[in-house]
Order: C-alpha cells, then structure tokens, then sequence
C-alpha cells in the first residue's frame, strides 16, 4: 500500500487505521474483475480500512468483495474490516439472536474469521442492552469481533448502551458533509432561536470527542439524505466557486478539497468513501494532501449556505 494515507487510532481502541475509509454498499453492482479495481485504487492510495453492511445488496457487496480481495493479493492481516447489523426488512433488530446470526453470515460472505469492527446499524427503538451486551461478549471471546460501535445514535442511546458493555464502543458513524452539517450548526448558534441552533442530535459530535469516538462521516459528498452530490451542483454554485478556487490554489482535485474539509476538523474523522469510481478515489484520496487554515475552513462552512451568528 502507497500514498500519502495518515493514519488515526480508532477511537479508544488500539487500530491504527487509515483517516480515510472505503464503503463498500455499492460494490454489488461491479463484476469481481471492476471491484478488484476498485479495491487496488484505494489500497494503492492508502486506504486499508473497508465498511460494509450485512444489507448492503442483500449481503452480495460482502460477497463480491472477498472475491475481489483475493485478486489483489493483499493479505487479510494487512487490512481492517468493518460490518453493520441490525436492519431488518420493514424493522430494526438489535436482538442478540439476530445479532449473533448476522455476524455468522458477514463472517461467510466476506471469508474471514473476524470482523475488526462489528457497528450497530441505526437505533432500535426495542433494543435491550443487556441482549446487546450478551452478544457482543460472546462474539468478542470467540474472536469472531474484535471492536464495536454504532451508527446513526446520539448521546443518550449511545449511553444507554454503554453502560452494559464491558469494552468501550469505538466509533458512531453519522452522516455529514459540506452540504449536510446539522451536528455543527447548532454548536455555532448556542442560544440562538433560528433554525440552526436546533439540536437535533444531542450534541453528538461533543460526545463522541468527550468519549473518543471516531466519527465516520458517510455520504460525505451529498447534499441532505436524498440531495444528490453537491459537487458541480447549481443549488451550491457558491460553495463550489470557493471548491474550485481552493483547489486550484493546491493543485488537487475538487472532491479533494471537500474530505480535507472534514480531515481539517479536530475530532479526526475517518471519511466513508461511496464511490466505486478508482479515479474518483484516487481523487479524494489526494485530501491528505491539503491542510486547511481556519480561514478557509470557516469560507467553505460559509459558501454552504450557512452564516455565523
């Protein structure tokens, strides 16, 4: 593995991980031939950390990518694995029957022994923790995962969780992006009574850096949910002015400016990468590149549409 890749500690855990992750939801879509692209373009730009979900193509993206891995010849020792569980058709499950059934499953269609990280994917309003407890202890001493974490959770779920565990959760994977910056907002307008000072997450982002968890930003290029990507977007003709002037005062590609947005934050993020494109890849990848002043940090928090009290 080559590339310009720093590395972050994976929350409290002992990982030395790349700052930047590959997920893997789309990879489903690609022949093993193009997955096996997919994954030499990231490796090659230093990226040795892959997330996945059991629901990602009905468990096929698993699949196809532990075809792929073997093309690579990369060793599994040499890389980290992350899965997502708890995702139901129509509910979420957080059962430890389900659980320890999933784990089973992710294990087999990724051809591996254990899982790096094993995330709890979304809240489930029934969860039980002492269930959640249950199953971790008893995939944690098999060997089958070594980490845990969640995704989408705020503080006080987070805690209610956490105080059944025996082992530290380690990451929270939350959506945020230039255009999507919620657990910001509110954090830059304290006592304010516009729209941004709206909680809406209870300070999660504060929390994960009180607690050191690693936030994994996904969908780190769209705008909202279903926005679609801001880059070269006419609803963000601002927010890209400022992109292209950036990046061509670095000489890095666009995309490379909008993760080193995220890199620049101190609570050192660990991106999630959607793309199944090697170029783009390779282009994000180049954030390591870009070391962002405050300034403009702040110019492109603003250029998004959104303004300081």
């Amino acid at each position: 593995m080559i590339g310009c890749m720093h590395k972050v500690t994976l929350g409290p855990s002992p990982l030395s991980v790349s700052e930047i992750s590959l997920g893997c939801m789309r990879m489903n879509k690609l022949p093993v031939a193009d997955a096996a692209e997919v994954l030499s373009a990231a490796l090659e730009s230093g990226i040795d950390f892959f997330d996945h979900a059991d629901i990602y193509g009905g468990g096929s993206s698993e699949e196809i990518f532990a075809e792929a891995l073997k093309e690579t010849k990369v060793s599994r020792d040499d890389i980290f694995l992350q899965s997502k569980c708890g995702i139901q058709k129509g509910y979420f499950d957080f059962s430890e029957a389900h659980i320890l059934a999933s784990v089973d499953g992710i294990l087999k269609r990724l051809q591996t022994d254990y899982l790096d990280v094993l995330l709890l994917h979304r809240p489930d309003a029934l969860m039980e923790p002492e269930e959640i407890a249950s199953a971790f202890s008893q995939l944690k001493a098999s060997g089958k995962v070594r980490h845990f974490g969640v995704s989408n959770q705020n503080p006080t779920q987070i805690t209610l969780i956490q105080r059944s565990l025996e082992m530290p959760l380690v990451a929270n994977q939350l959506q945020f992006s230039l255009a999507h910056t919620p657990m910001l907002d509110h954090g830059l307008n304290v006592n304010m009574s516009d729209e941004p000072a709206v909680d809406r997450d209870g300070g999660v982002l504060d929390y994960c850096r009180l607690h050191q968890m690693t936030v994994q930003p996904w969908s780190p290029m769209q705008a909202g949910f279903f926005g679609g990507v801001f880059l070269d977007h006419p609803d963000f003709s601002e927010l890209n002015e400022v992109l292209d002037e950036l990046a061509e005062d670095r000489k890095v590609p666009v995309s490379a400016i909008a993760i080193a947005w995220l890199l620049r934050h101190p609570a050192k993020m660990q991106p999630v990468l959607g793309s199944m494109t090697p170029q783009r890849i390779r282009d994000m990848c180049r954030a390591c590149e870009v070391n962002l002043s405050r300034p403009e940090w702040y110019r492109l928090y603003r250029a998004a549409e959104n303004r300081l009290p």
